[in-house]
């Protein structure tokens, strides 16, 4: 088996320490753990026994968790170390050498790799940018074929914040049902809607093969605690749960207890509402910067603290995107991610969900360093 290397998380990994300002984040700026729990919580949580909780999850936060799907019960649920876990141990049980997987594009590329790692073919399904990302249906309906095992999308979208429409969402559905294939969702996303308090839809329950992965580091600001989930048919659950038995086995009990008190319908309500708001006051200094730099083109974001721009004119048109990446953060200590890790290139996705001066003293660098574009 060759391990399709993975740029994008590498790229973040190596160097989101090393850097002054990381704007290469795609959630918002992490609560403390005193701000998820009271003095009461704290204290249960100090007198905790580290032990192995229940691997997949404790039957509270699984229940928590299912509450938030229609239908779902604890058996549907398996906790998972993040969302990446989540992801990996859905395709490693579906996919075979020779398999087809529709893969949506641009994505996180942890799924293209996956496939391409497990010996199926990535057949991907472009987003089509000059329509504000839009979903190409014709294009769907000609790429699910009798060889299709899996259809995968991200919804609301990394990197670009597009969020699919229900005749989107009747369309993928009805793809993958023509040919019998999965569908895998990831939401992760869900929850940080930048013009709207109304949740993202969820695929759940529009399908019969369909597993749906989410988890607390994007729209809840917790990536520390690594706590993802797969919602799945209940059969599917117990059998992805064997995977899991041959990752990690197990989720963090304190994770799993924080995990459960800020999912509790009493505080997460909270929690996202400090997310939209972040998003919301810091996407007009984004934008403006943007304008004011009239060098960037983009699709405003529906969703998440993260927009993918365009970057074009004197001195940067043909600039591949990771020589421009690599010299903002060599010279500016600035990181973004170069729009190639993506699969569309003369683009950078710049994450706005920090601090707002935090924000501006990273897009005043930017501008700083294109200042010089034609002698670099």
């Amino acid at each position: 088996m060759r391990l399709w290397p993975f740029t994008l998380e590498r790229w973040q990994s190596v160097w989101e320490n090393q850097v002054e300002l990381n704007l290469s984040e795609s959630g918002v700026h992490p609560l403390r753990l005193d701000e998820v729990l009271d003095a009461a919580g704290l204290s249960d949580l100090a007198a905790a026994p580290l032990g192995y909780p229940q691997t997949n999850g404790t039957p509270g936060l699984r229940a928590t968790i299912a509450a938030l799907y229609p239908g779902a019960t604890a058996a549907n649920i398996l906790v998972t170390n993040g969302g990446s876990e989540a992801n990996f141990v859905a395709t490693w049980a579906l996919l075979a050498p020779g398999d087809e997987a529709v893969v949506m594009a641009p994505n996180y590329m942890q799924l293209d790799g996956l496939v391409r790692t497990l010996g199926a073919t990535v057949r991907p399904l472009a987003l089509v940018e000059e329509r504000g990302w839009a979903l190409d249906h014709a294009a769907l309906d000609e790429l699910v074929g009798p060889r299709t095992k899996l259809i995968a999308v991200c919804n609301p979208n990394n990197p670009t914040g597009m969020v699919l429409s229900d005749t989107d969402r009747a369309a993928l559905v009805a793809a993958a049902d023509r040919v019998g294939a999965w569908l895998l969702a990831d939401e992760i996303y869900r929850g940080a809607e930048r013009d709207t308090d109304v949740e993202t839809a969820t695929f759940w329950g529009s399908y019969d093969r369909l597993l749906v992965t989410a988890g607390l580091s994007k729209a809840y600001g917790l990536p520390g605690l690594r706590i993802g989930w797969v919602v799945a048919p209940a059969e599917w659950a117990d059998r992805l749960w064997a995977y899991h038995d041959y990752t990690s086995i197990a989720p963090s009990a304190l994770s799993d207890y924080i995990a459960t008190v800020a999912l509790d319908p009493t505080r997460r309500p909270d929690i996202l509402a400090r997310t939209r708001g972040i998003i919301r006051a810091n996407y007009p200094i984004v934008a403006h910067w943007a304008t004011e730099a009239a060098l960037f083109t983009w699709t405003p974001p529906a969703a998440g603290a993260i927009v993918t721009l365009r970057y074009g004119g004197p001195g940067l048109d043909g600039l591949p995107s990771e020589a421009l990446a690599e010299r903002l953060r060599r010279e500016q200590s600035v990181l973004v991610v170069p729009g190639v890790h993506f699969g569309v290139e003369g683009t950078l996705r710049l994450g706005f969900g920090s601090d707002p001066d935090f924000l501006q003293t990273g897009l005043s660098r930017i501008s700083a360093a294109l200042a010089h574009r034609e002698h670099a």
